[in-house]
């Protein structure tokens, strides 16, 4: 049991409060890092919508994944979150292509329904990370999406991102991982969707490693970057926290990553470390060890400032090196 930890930014400092009355298991440790005195707001932290990021350890077992994120889910919901973000592969990890493919579903399938009666019933937008999907080319091609679906606080699909970048790589140490066995990649980008919290970018996982998707996203007007992700045990280390700054600090807007955590069957393990990151870089929420929650919010204020003191993307220049990242249309 740990004591959950809200932001907030008085002027000239940055503060972690820790709220004794409210308690549950594996909750947010936060990091509180300096920031410039021009930066500093005054917003009260009150006001500023709050975000949940839930880790779990998801398995074959769909019913099992789908009871302990819907736990994850109400407790958010209780404690105020206008949104809660869950990792890729939140409905299940498979132990071989093959099982992946008899376990997905389509978008109108059992499974989602169950997620659209949650949503309904605690009255907060759902960010499902990666839903594996049997689209509507299921018969003709045999393989999946992996799709980013958000549903607002009625339970309505307003927006689906399917995985554009798969992961086909053979890490020492992680063994391999061919995505595209079993995953057909996406076609395009989504826009960024008004939600709550801000604009949301959607990706998954992998795309956090192609800077080009992130900017595209920020230029289209993204606040709040999401990168659910299921990273492994040598790349978790070396990159994740990494990787996740870096895609704050180049596009300003805060990431949010809901991460796989521990052991999902003999065959595969995942790192955790569920983040937030704000646009100027620095981790303002993260998961203990485990499954769990943190709870961050949202300072738009705060990013647009930041925005005009440090005006980037007025400064770039597409004449020398081309427009990486090109807006959507």
């Amino acid at each position: 049991m740990v004591l959950l930890g809200f932001i907030t930014r008085p002027p000239h400092r940055f503060l972690s409060v820790l709220c004794p009355g409210l308690r549950i298991p594996q909750l947010s440790v936060l990091c509180a890092q300096p920031r410039p005195r021009a930066m500093a707001i005054s917003s009260s932290s009150c006001e500023l919508p709050l975000v949940a990021v839930c880790q779990v350890t998801s398995t074959p077992d769909k019913q099992q994944n789908f009871k302990t994120c819907a736990e994850l889910v109400r407790e958010a919901a209780r404690l105020g979150a206008c949104l809660a973000f869950l990792p890729e592969a939140f409905d299940f990890i498979a132990r071989d292509p093959a099982e992946t493919l008899h376990l997905s579903e389509p978008l109108g399938g059992k499974l989602l329904e169950e997620y659209t009666q949650l949503a309904r019933e605690c009255g907060l937008w759902l960010s499902l990370g990666g839903f594996h999907e049997r689209g509507q080319d299921w018969e003709q091609t045999q393989k999946i999406y992996n799709c980013h679906v958000l549903l607002n606080s009625n339970g309505a699909v307003v927006a689906t991102y399917r995985k554009t970048h798969l992961c086909d790589v053979e890490i020492p140490g992680q063994g391999p991982m061919c995505e595209s066995n079993s995953t057909m990649p996406g076609p395009s980008l989504e826009s960024p969707v008004s939600t709550p919290a801000g604009k949301i970018g959607l990706a998954v996982c992998y795309d956090m490693r192609f800077p080009e998707l992130s900017l595209a996203l920020a230029q289209a007007g993204a606040e709040i970057l999401t990168y659910p992700s299921a990273f492994g045990s040598v790349t978790g280390p070396a990159h994740w926290e990494v990787l996740l700054r870096a895609r704050a600090i180049e596009t300003q807007c805060y990431v949010v990553a809901a991460a796989q955590c521990g052991r999902h069957h003999e065959k595969r393990a995942s790192y955790g470390h569920s983040m937030v990151v704000d646009p100027w870089g620095t981790v303002v929420a993260r998961c203990s060890e485990g499954p769990g929650l943190c709870l961050a919010r949202i300072d738009l204020n705060y990013l647009r400032q930041l925005r005009q003191h440090l005006p980037v993307f007025q400064h770039r220049r597409p004449d020398l090196y081309g427009n990486l990242g090109h807006p959507l249309s």
